[in-house]
C-alpha cells in the first residue's frame, strides 16, 4: 500500500513540476504606480539567457533538470525498474532543487529590502516549494521502504 501511495504522489509531480515552471513565482515592478510583471521559472531562465548564460544554465539545472530527473528516477525505483542504490544520487539531485527555492527566497528578500520597486510572491512559488518538499518526503519514505524491504 505504501509503495502505491508513494508512486502516485511521485507521478503527480511529473505533472505538477512543469506547471510550477510556468506559474508566476512573483510579481515585480519598478515603481508602485506601474503594473507588476509576473516572473516564472521559465521566463526567468529566458531573461537570464540573454544576460548571463552560465547563471541561466545553473538556474535551469536547479529548477528544471534536477527535480525532473529525481522524480523520474524515483518512478523507476517505485516500478522496480532499477535498483534502490540509485537513491543516494537522487537525494543529491533533490538538494540541488532545494537550493533553487532558497535562492528565490533570497532574491525576494533583497528586492523588498532595497525598497526601489515592489515584489509580491505569487502562487507558483508556493506550488514549486510544495513540489520540492513533497519530492523530499517521497525520497525519505522511499529510502525507508527500501531498507525495510532489504531487511524483510
Amino acid at each position: 500500500m505504501t509503495r502505491i501511495i508513494l508512486t502516485s504522489l511521485n507521478l503527480s509531480l511529473l505533472v505538477l513540476f512543469p506547471l510550477a515552471w510556468v506559474a508566476p513565482l512573483m510579481r515585480a515592478g519598478l515603481l508602485p504606480l506601474f503594473g507588476l510583471s509576473e516572473i516564472s521559472v521559465l521566463s526567468g531562465v529566458m531573461a537570464l539567457w540573454e544576460e548571463d548564460v552560465l547563471l541561466a544554465l545553473a538556474v535551469a539545472l536547479f529548477a528544471i533538470v534536477a527535480p525532473i530527473l529525481k522524480t523520474a528516477g524515483l518512478a523507476l525505483i517505485h516500478f522496480r525498474m532499477t535498483d534502490s542504490r540509485l537513491l543516494a544520487p537522487l537525494t543529491a539531485l533533490g538538494k540541488l532543487a532545494m537550493a533553487d527555492v532558497f535562492l528565490i527566497a533570497i532574491y525576494i528578500t533583497l528586492a523588498k529590502g532595497v525598497g526601489v520597486g515592489r515584489v509580491e510572491t505569487a502562487w507558483g512559488l508556493w506550488l514549486f516549494t510544495t513540489c520540492v518538499l513533497v519530492s523530499f518526503g517521497i525520497s525519505l519514505a522511499t529510502s525507508a521502504l527500501a531498507k525495510r524491504e532489504a531487511l524483510g
